[in-house]
């Protein structure tokens, strides 16, 4: 009702009628288009216009932000409102003030995000590394652009750029920056897009720039003698890894590891946290110390505080008095953000393409980028220069008759006239003629005029050597190298982030604050586990077991024992027994296949309890063979969770046998053949993979059924099947007792 109020009487009946015609139709369409006409032209947005940078280093976001703050006077001039600055950028940036101004936070030196803030700020900006300290609102704060933006718009007036109209067809704005260093690598830059992203990280600004002038004058050279790795403004330590390192390099991608740096204060009986990883936030470490001190992991803390003041980022944490302060560091790392990762995804776009580059490829793109600025800057000199020494050699034309020019200027009747006069008494063309025109009676006299034109042979050199410089791509490579000296000694700063180099002993795996005790252990066909202390098996009656199942492993361990556990699909899940609750036999036990999180038709083979990792493991495949693989080779300095490739998976697996020493194995196949032999006889295989050696010689749909170490009571039956070489054939197994022979596991 309210729109038809609004709309002429007589336009009222015909659009009603229309939509009363068209309501409740529905057109059928495919979705791939609609796809196209509507979601792939967002995501080319998304891509090209908002999330991911280019190469001067900048997102639209923050290249439009920058250079409204330019053109306001704000690289030379005092500091002013940023609601001033959010205002006119708004002219650029077609978003709300607070989309602008969080933009605009995450510049300043205040956030201290950036290694080299482009904003110098005023007042409360919040800080990177905490989540809950907010910023204030942009009526309250000041900012103005940061020395080091000189570097961006020192040569942006002389056409160095493309400059394109804003949203709304009012004013211009340029496509890049020219920047004077390779600022893309200098500052990091998050973005998300569509079905991709972008993640740089920062590197040291006289690193980099050391890199790129040895990379101009050397394409071959090797970028980590002098690009020694990031630079990332919270500080702390990089995990140093130059294998890591020279794929991000190389790629472009990688995952680099990041330490905070800390010292102990023996004397408050805490540990002073005073750089954390870039990646993270205060409030993350202290949340992830309370969890695990109240789970019973920390122990050994008893407090941890944020002490963070105007001298700067300050977390201590209170330890308990004998506490080893390096073993519970090392732990801390292990377990909370202080130890955190930074994943490189240096993707980037060239030419409104996105393109993941590594650090050469980058340098290169960039030097290209810079050298065509740098052509462009000249060029536009020297057209200015040409245009002056035009102009100066039409005023030494009227130095040869003064009084004539005078006369003509005098005696013309009509000033639309003068200029033609002017270029028909000494031959000028139309600028010039008008130039001349325009100077002041004052300044007609021989020594204004012989001063000017002085200037004429210095003006010849120097555009013959601007024409040189654009004829000789050498000595624009010249200018570019020394630009990029000059701001690095001007901008240049020693590094923040320092490199760690690991040990051993950083790579062991934590020791658990976990009470150690002797256990029973029990597994069932069917997948349950239970654990049992000796004083609770002694007073409780039968095994509970659901219909139909039985155990099938049974052994004496302690609570710091691990587990592993064999599957059918090749696989092996390692836990400790301390992760399991003691239990009764009154109970059925927890299901390992839920516990673990098996894969849809995953069972187990076989579980091995060990605490040095010392034996081997027998895997029995129905195809007749044995692969014999050292039980160490599923140790690992972390602590992984799942093993992939556990053994071979050619040929489906019957069963698995753990030996610690060797002994007599006895096989049975469904051909009712059965061998005796030693364990000696199979190869060890260092590879887990392996497909084993043939021990039993199977005939096309025959298999093995049964397999099993024998007990000393058991292995006088078993001496008429025994062998010395294998493959064997085997014998002939008469006695049914012995066909229906269970697999001891």
């Amino acid at each position: 009702m309210a729109r038809k109020k609004n709309l002429p009487p007589a336009r009222q009946k015909p659009m009603l009628d229309a939509w009363f015609e068209n309501a409740g139709i529905t057109q059928e369409e495919e979705i791939t288009d609609t796809l196209e006409k509507n979601y792939l032209p967002y995501a080319m947005s998304v891509i090209i216009s908002r999330a991911l940078p280019e190469i001067d280093g900048f997102k639209p976001s923050h290249r439009k932000l920058l250079y409204t703050m330019y053109k306001m006077g704000l690289l030379n001039g005092t500091r002013t409102k940023s609601a001033n600055v959010v205002g006119q950028t708004m002219r650029l940036n077609p978003h709300g003030d607070q989309a602008i101004y969080e933009t605009m936070v995450r510049l300043t030196r205040a956030n201290e995000c950036l290694l080299h803030p482009y904003v110098d700020s005023k007042g409360n900006f919040g800080k990177h590394y905490s989540r809950d300290m907010a910023f204030a609102a942009s009526r309250y704060t000041e900012v103005r652009l940061a020395p080091i933006c000189e570097t961006l718009f020192s040569e942006i007036d002389k056409e160095t750029v493309d400059f394109v109209p804003n949203y709304d067809n009012t004013m211009l704005e340029p496509t890049l920056l020219p920047a004077t260093f390779p600022s893309i690598l200098v500052n990091a830059n998050m973005g998300i897009a569509v079905s991709m992203a972008s993640n740089i990280c920062p590197f040291n600004l006289a690193e980099l720039c050391e890199t790129c002038i040895a990379l101009i004058q050397n394409p071959e050279h090797d970028l980590l003698s002098t690009l020694k790795g990031p630079d990332f403004p919270s500080g702390g330590f990089l995990l140093y890894d130059e294998e890591e390192l020279r794929k991000v390099y190389d790629t472009g991608r990688g995952s680099l590891r990041l330490r905070a740096k800390w010292n102990y204060d023996k004397s408050a009986g805490c540990i002073e946290v005073t750089e954390i990883p870039y990646t993270t936030t205060l409030e993350a470490i202290k949340d992830k110390i309370t969890e695990l001190s109240k789970a019973g992991k920390l122990r050994e803390v008893t407090y941890a505080r944020d002490e963070i003041d105007v001298t700067g980022f300050r977390l201590a944490i209170d330890i308990k008095r004998n506490t080893d302060p390096e073993k519970l560091m090392q732990k801390l790392f292990r377990l909370t953000p202080l130890q955190d990762s930074f994943g490189c995804n240096f993707n980037i776009l060239i030419g409104n393409t996105p393109k993941v580059m590594g650090i050469r490829e980058i340098l290169q793109e960039w030097t290209a980028f810079r050298q065509e600025c740098v052509k462009r800057r000249v060029s536009f000199d020297l057209n200015k220069k040409k245009e002056k020494l035009h102009l100066l050699l039409g005023l030494k034309k009227i130095l040869l008759d003064l009084d004539k020019a005078i006369s003509i200027i005098r005696e013309t009747a009509k000033e639309t006239q003068v200029i033609q006069n002017l270029m028909d008494g000494f031959a000028l063309d139309e600028i010039q003629a008008e130039y001349v025109a325009e100077i002041k009676l004052r300044h007609l006299n021989r020594e204004y005029i012989l001063t000017k034109i002085s200037d004429v042979d210095t003006l010849r050199n120097e555009i013959q050597d601007m024409e040189d410089i654009l004829a000789r791509p050498e000595r624009i490579q010249k200018i570019i190298i020394k630009e990029l000296k000059d701001t690095a000694k001007k901008y240049g700063q020693p590094r923040k982030t320092l490199f760690y180099y690991t040990t051993e002993a950083d790579e062991l795996p934590i020791e658990e604050d976990t009470p150690d005790y002797p256990v029973h252990l029990f597994l069932t066909k069917e997948g349950y586990f239970k654990k049992i202390t000796p004083l609770s098996l002694r007073m409780s009656g039968e095994q509970k077991l659901k219909e139909g199942d039985c155990i099938i492993h049974q052994s004496e361990a302690t609570n710091k024992t691990e587990l592993l556990f064999f599957t059918n699909l090749a696989q092996v899940y390692k836990i400790r027994v301390s992760a399991f609750e003691d239990g009764k036999a009154s109970l059925l036990g927890d299901y390992i296949p839920v516990k673990l999180g098996f894969e849809e038709d995953e069972k187990i083979i076989g579980m091995i309890a060990t605490t040095d990792y010392s034996g081997k493991v027998l895997f029995i495949f129905e195809n007749g063979k044995i692969s014999k693989i050292p039980l160490s080779a599923y140790q690992t300095k972390t602590n992984r969770k799942k093993l992939t490739a556990a053994f071979s998976d050619k040929s489906p697996v019957l069963t698995m046998l753990f030996l610690k020493q060797e002994a007599d194995i006895f096989l049975r196949s469904n051909a009712n053949k059965a061998i005796l032999f030693r364990s000696e006889l199979i190869t060890e295989k260092s590879t887990r993979s392996s497909q084993g050696v043939q021990i039993m010689t199977l005939r096309p749909k025959q298999q093995i059924i049964s397999a099993e170490l024998p007990t000393s009571e058991r292995l006088p039956s078993l001496e008429k099947y025994r062998v010395q070489n294998i493959p064997a054939i085997g014998k002939a197994a008469k006695n049914l007792e012995e066909a229906n022979q269970l697999p001891l596991i």
